[in-house]
């Protein structure tokens, strides 16, 4: 993909396009502040660009009928999803749907080259399957702050190895195309905003519970992302006053107290201590401990096992408490790898939410889970791209 939308309108029109499927000219004018004779001028040089393709005779409206336009059905965008302890990569065509997606087990902590080397792979083995010739742009998320307008990681705690690293660069040309990067909690915003839960709805929080916490904020539909990249980053808001040392070396931070990697770490104690015999037997089973663990637990009615869970809700639902009278959203979107704790976990952050914040904000406030899943980061990544390629260049 080597054309760029010339102006806003054209920008306006791909991203239309982008998210609402072919649609025709007359359509497209409804939704567009231009008159007749400038939109066919636009969409004619559009057509010349070929970033978009003509798909038909549209239903007729009375009088002639208006031809369907569609985005090039042979444009593809990867997207990656890096998390902790896995990755995920798509393809996807240029209206986001998904053609082919690989998960694959990784530890962030073996930094950047092993893990790109495993991305590369990944993607290597997608294209080999027929399903993209090359890839026209891709977005790439971590997990960890990211100085966004270069695309470079800066001082993760969970991601050892990686300040500084130019992911951007890097992989820009690795894979031969534009990349994008960003923090994957804001992916996953991304993602729920344009094919998830958040389909409706402008302003809304998306808190990724994982082996880290973080939050994705969309104001007016769009990430704000803050100065410098690293708003949202909720986990090391502090939860317990004088709490346990938290990775980034403070203390009492939420992320210390209820995440992946602190709900296994509660739930191995518990068992070795014998408080829980459901625990026990898993972790002489396994050796380990995992979110998964506990889940299986409390779906067999482990009271121990439920008493992490809501403890680990409450702490997490008065940090959202304090971002919901600070920010006023339509909705708050529950998602990441430990979010297979479902309604036990849901419900304790919803008590502490409406207990927490007034009426006003909390009165027709939905909090509930993602929709997509491991998918939402993958979606998202494809549209941080689109985004970057649907504007002007």
């Amino acid at each position: 993909m080597t054309a760029r939308p010339a102006n806003a309108h054209q920008a306006r029109l791909l991203r239309l396009l982008r998210d609402g499927g072919p649609n025709s000219r007359a359509q497209l004018g409804d939704q567009v502040d231009l008159s007749r004779s400038k939109l066919a001028v636009e969409v004619d040089r559009l057509l010349e660009t070929e970033l978009v393709v003509a798909d038909g005779l549209a239903a007729s409206r009375g009088g002639r009928r208006s031809h369907n336009i569609r985005l090039n059905p042979h444009l593809r965008f990867l997207g990656v999803d890096i998390g902790a302890t896995s990755v995920d990569v798509a393809v996807t065509n240029a209206e986001l749907e998904i053609l082919g997606h690989i998960n694959q087990p990784m530890d962030v902590r073996e930094g950047p080259v092993a893990v790109f080397e495993q991305v590369l792979s990944m993607a290597a083995k997608l294209r080999a399957s027929g399903l993209a010739e090359g890839f026209d742009g891709a977005g790439i998320g971590v997990p960890g702050p990211v100085r966004f307008p270069e695309g470079i990681p800066v001082a993760p705690p969970i991601m050892p190895g990686w300040d500084g690293f130019p992911v951007r660069e890097a992989l820009s040309q690795d894979l031969g195309c534009p990349v994008m990067v960003d923090n994957d909690v804001n992916l996953m915003a991304m993602g729920e905003q344009h094919a998830g839960v958040a389909r409706t709805v402008a302003d809304f929080l998306c808190v990724k519970i994982g082996t880290g916490i973080g939050c994705g904020i969309v104001v007016g539909g769009e990430v704000y992302r803050g100065t410098t990249g690293s708003a949202g980053d909720i986990g090391h808001i502090q939860a317990v006053p004088d709490g346990r040392p938290c990775a980034c070396g403070n203390r009492g931070c939420l992320e210390a107290h209820f995440s992946g990697a602190a709900l296994a770490r509660d739930a191995t104690e518990a068992a070795e201590q014998r408080l829980s015999a459901e625990l026990a037997n898993r972790l002489e089973a396994h050796g380990t401990l995992s979110a998964v663990d506990v889940s299986a637990a409390a779906a067999a009615g482990d009271p121990t096992a439920l008493d992490l869970i809501r403890e680990g809700g409450n702490h997490t639902g008065q940090v959202i408490a304090g971002l919901v009278s600070f920010f006023n959203p339509g909705l708050v979107v529950i998602g990441g790898g430990v979010t297979g704790l479902g309604h036990t976990l849901l419900a304790a952050i919803r008590t502490q939410v409406y207990r927490g914040s007034l009426p006003l904000a909390t009165g027709n406030l939905p909090i509930v889970l993602g929709e997509l899943g491991p998918t939402a980061g993958v979606i998202g990544a494809a549209r941080l791209i689109s985004d970057h390629l649907f504007s002007p260049a």
